[in-house]
């Protein structure tokens, strides 16, 4: 147990680097390699969560905040977002966003996924969009969100995914390992080596099948499952 922890740690030291070098632009970023689409993505996430006003929610993974402002104004004044992340710098840039949009019920915390910070059944959803695959331990992270959400609570995962398609699969492949790190060379500060991690961690990543037996496995039920353009990524969406 010692062994792994010190391999998840090591692991997570490399992931916290990488997202410490590319925080600025990180939402440019995101927008290039997915077209735009990814902030479709989370609307409809979010839509498929159904949630009530005045909920208590936890952001996983919040990055620059994307997911949690939208998960704000959805809650309401008398709803509150707690936003985590192991990232100092891509919580830098979520403080600067939510202090300019003047929201008052989100509260961001440095905080790691595997080993949450809060007591049990807390929330009434946990979110985690585009972290899941950037964190040591999947299976962990699936088994905290159980743990903090209330009876009768959701939990969504957002990522990207191998698509369905086998001729798709190839090209969306080139175009994860050849592309995207151009594309981090030349708009995110010569990041290249960084954006080609992004590719090769698809590579360890569960297909849609696998995570939905890891939600099952954490407990949860009545999992939904969709794919967004021929699966390059796919929502899971558990009640529990």
């Amino acid at each position: 147990m010692a062994d792994g922890n010190r391999i998840y740690r090591c692991r997570e030291r490399q992931i916290q680097q990488i997202f410490n070098k590319i925080y600025k632009k990180y939402d440019l970023m995101n927008s290039l390699i997915s077209f735009g689409l990814h902030k479709a993505w989370r609307r409809d996430i979010i839509k498929h969560l159904e949630i009530e006003e005045g909920a208590k929610i936890l952001d996983l993974c919040c990055g620059t905040a994307e997911c949690t402002i939208a998960l704000a104004r959805k809650t309401g004044p008398r709803g509150k977002v707690y936003g985590l992340d192991f990232s100092e710098n891509m919580l830098m840039v979520a403080r600067e966003k939510i202090e300019k949009l003047k929201l008052q019920n989100i509260k961001l915390l440095y905080g790691n996924a595997r080993e949450l910070p809060f007591e049990d059944d807390c929330f009434n959803y946990a979110v985690i969009a585009f972290g899941l695959r950037n964190t040591a331990d999947y299976m962990q992270v699936i088994k905290e969100m159980y743990r903090v959400v209330k009876s009768g609570g959701k939990a969504v995962c957002l990522d990207t995914a191998k698509p369905a398609l086998l001729l798709f699969t190839g090209v969306y492949s080139f175009y994860m390992r050849t592309i995207v790190p151009v594309l981090g060379a030349l708009f995110a500060h010569n990041a290249y080596r960084e954006y080609a991690w992004l590719g090769s961690s698809m590579a360890l990543f569960p297909d849609r099948h696998e995570l939905t037996e890891m939600f099952y496995r954490a407990g949860f039920k009545d999992i939904k499952v969709k794919a967004y353009c021929g699966g390059v990524a796919v929502m899971h969406l558990g009640c529990k």
